[in-house]
């Protein structure tokens, strides 16, 4: 589910450096005149209409899954606190050790 969460988040990025190359590209561009030069900008406006629409349900689809694995985490520690104490115990003495070891 962590490589899920990740490719999501790449594609999130992905979205918002596209739009924001779409809008420069349109800022770029709109001194320019000619019929070529106004059908290509309502191309680019439509698929930056279109991106952004991607781009809030990409966000919307990532915020629902991370509060779910968090639901799922939250639900394990109440039903497993020793456990969770035991790993929490476990992770913690790692870092120390590769911290120290650094």
């Amino acid at each position: 589910m962590d490589g899920e969460a990740s490719s999501k988040e790449r594609l999130v990025g992905d979205l918002r450096n596209l739009v924001a190359d779409a809008e420069e590209l349109l800022k770029a561009t709109a001194s320019q005149a000619g019929d070529k030069i106004g059908v290509a900008r309502q191309k680019i406006e439509q698929s930056l209409i279109e991106g952004k629409k991607a781009l809030a349900d990409a966000e919307k689809t990532l915020v629902a899954k991370s509060k779910e694995c968090a639901e799922i985490a939250d639900d394990y520690v109440r039903e497993n606190p020793w456990s969770s104490v035991g790993i929490a115990g476990g992770i913690g003495l790692l870092l120390g050790l590769l911290i120290r070891g650094k």
